[in-house]
């Protein structure tokens, strides 16, 4: 292997990556969902290969043919079931790993951090256009609901839409462009990992203490290679659950009829993952206001890396920060919550009070630290 990694390049990128590579000794089970992430990766790209072979892009026939390759093609029942629960858990592994990194402030590696909320932006965008390609009534009404957002835009909204849709309404030509770009993201995010890594073994890996350790470092392999293994393992158990016991827990009952333009469903709401942004869409009553915080609830990411700087990275050391931030993390099960909820009182009151403290807490959590380093 090493004389093997002098003379080839690729090899030698491959042993300094996963095999050399000097790692914080310290560093805990959080750090897993990077590999983890990978994984979902992967597991998404393959599934989604296998499934684009037997689907067509078209109104009168996406529905019945994923509906007829369930029992037509072998074993299809099992791809399509571990790619939509794979989205599930690839959007677990996305919001822990972000919660990690503004809780122990990897977010001062700017590069890092920057690339990663593009990786969620795509993630997101992928998932979206994957929603709509069943053609079921939540996933016709979904797209017809946000894509008529960008309606809201100043003086180009309509033109916007109207492009997007390829017409004056989500039809044909929307499905087959939404089609063709969710086949593509995926790769744009493979793409978008390889550069947040490379920025990640440029910069380093922070730490629980967030102190310096680049005078206590171990190699990846064998230490973290058999430790990401195992939390492979820890999280396909759960996976494998749910795919052969309970394939379409977390999908909705609406998505088993065909989408029709002429027949809206009670309550439109997308998938699990979205419900935090969806509600504090609807909490605020005007349309362009509702799209600019709903932006902002992602974008505000961006951010953090240019937040007030504090002795020590991370908020282990911080009552007052970790307070706040675990009181986030509820604001966010509740904006989940609430975006669930029909869009009446007192769920509107419930989400703009709940919009308000999730906001809240990238405005106040750098001064709340800065004034605990002054106090110490």
């Amino acid at each position: 292997m090493y004389k093997a990694s002098r003379f080839s390049p690729l090899v030698s990128v491959v042993r300094h990556t996963v095999i050399t590579l000097p790692t914080p000794i310290n560093i805990s089970t959080w750090w897993n969902f990077g590999s983890l992430l990978g994984v979902c990766l992967v597991i998404q790209i393959f599934s989604g290969l296998i499934l684009s072979l037997h689907f067509t892009a078209h109104t009168d026939l996406s529905f019945y043919v994923v509906i007829q390759s369930f029992g037509d093609v072998y074993y299809n029942w099992w791809f399509r079931a571990f790619h939509a629960n794979g989205a599930s858990f690839f959007f677990i592994g996305l919001y822990l790993h972000i919660a990690r990194g503004l809780y122990y402030g990897s977010y001062v590696f700017k590069e890092v951090w920057s690339v990663g909320v593009v990786i969620l932006l795509v993630v997101m965008a992928s998932a979206f256009l994957g929603y709509v390609l069943p053609w079921g009534q939540m996933s016709f009404w979904g797209a017809t609901v946000i894509t008529s957002l960008f309606s809201a835009l100043p003086v180009i909204g309509s033109d916007v839409v109207i492009w997007l849709w390829g017409g004056f309404s989500v039809d044909n030509a929307t499905l087959t462009r939404f089609f063709g770009l969710h086949f593509v993201l995926p790769f744009m995010v493979a793409g978008l990992a390889g550069l947040h890594l490379f920025f990640l073994h440029d910069q380093g890996s922070s730490n629980p203490l967030g102190v310096s350790s680049d005078y206590n470092k171990v190699v990846f392999h064998h230490y973290y290679v058999l430790k990401d293994l195992v939390g492979v393992c820890f999280f396909l158990g759960p996976l494998l659950g749910l795919v052969y016991f309970n394939p379409w827990l977390l999908g909705d009952p609406e998505n088993f009829i065909e989408g029709n333009p002429l027949v809206t469903p009670h309550h439109i709401q997308p998938e699990w993952y979205f419900l935090f942004a969806y509600a504090i869409l609807r909490a605020v009553p005007n349309k362009l206001g509702g799209v600019v915080a709903l932006a902002a609830a992602v974008l505000v990411l961006f951010y953090m890396p240019f937040s007030p700087k504090t002795s020590i990275k991370g908020l282990s050391f911080y009552p007052g920060g970790k307070s706040l931030f675990f009181s986030m993390i509820g604001v966010f099960f509740l904006l989940t919550w609430a975006g669930s909820k029909p869009v009446e009182e007192p769920y509107v009151v419930i989400s703009q009070v709940l919009s308000f403290l999730y906001f809240a807490y990238f405005i106040l959590i750098g001064p709340v630290t800065r004034v605990q380093d002054k106090l110490l």
